[in-house]
Parts: structure tokens; sequence; C-alpha cells
């Protein structure tokens, strides 16, 4: 027989256990005989619980670009195939200004307003990817 001594909200419990069997004790508290049926031992998992990190979303910037210029982007990842302009070149609105090979396509790139070109950031064989500054046109 085991006897315990317990304090819960400051009242105090003399406990004593009788007989302990499977999971049913019999058990004397402050002198009143109790029956008890035990439940299982809650274990804790050994492995820690995988939490995946979420980064916070990033605003993507704004693009710095100067009044009046126009910026010509890869629609999409490829390899530049040909450049139809050079920087100083003089073209008007819906000229094709490069080809851009896609998924086995050529893709033409058409210039979207009149204007000179002030930079070609492109040359023939370059891979690009969606997004990337291929033209600026002035």
């Amino acid at each position: 027989m085991k006897h315990y001594t317990f304090t819960i909200s400051g009242n105090t419990y003399n406990v004593d256990i009788k007989s302990l069997e499977e999971n049913l004790a019999e058990i004397e508290v402050n002198g009143t005989l109790y029956e008890v049926k035990l439940g299982r031992e809650i274990q804790t998992p050994k492995t820690p619980k995988l939490v995946r990190y979420t980064p916070p979303k990033v605003k993507d910037p704004e693009p710095l670009t100067t009044p009046g210029l126009s910026l010509i982007k890869a629609p999409l990842p490829g390899t530049i195939i040909a450049v139809y302009v050079q920087p100083g070149t003089t073209i008007k609105r819906d000229a094709p200004v490069l080809v851009l090979e896609a998924m086995k396509m050529e893709n033409n790139i058409y210039a979207e307003k009149d204007g000179t070109v002030k930079t070609v950031k492109v040359t023939t064989g370059d891979t690009v990817m969606q997004g990337d500054v291929l033209i600026e046109i002035e």
C-alpha cells in the first residue's frame, strides 16, 4: 500500500492506494473508499513535429523606369535566335525587333511604340527568363 498527500486548490487530501490490478485501482481518499479505472498513459511522440517555414510575401519592386522609356520584356523563358535592331535604330510601332525561341516555337517580339532603340540587352544565343528586359526604346 502506498500513501500520498495531495494539495489541490488549497485543500489537502490523504490518499492511500489499497490495490492496483491492470487498469483498476482501489484507493482511499480522506477515509472514503473509491474504485478508479485508469486510462492509458499519454506518451509524447519521440519525433518532433515538422513545421514548414513559410517566408513572408515580399512585394515585387516596381521597375525603375525613366519617363518616356519603354521596356520590351521577354513574355516567356527562351533563347534569342535573331536580333533585328541595334542602339540608335529608329523603329515604328509593331515593327519586329527580335525572335525568341520558346517551347520549340519561334516568337516574333514587336516594338510597343515608335521611337529610337536606346539599348539592346541581349544578343543571339542568349537565354532569357520571363520578364527579363530585352530592349529599351526612347
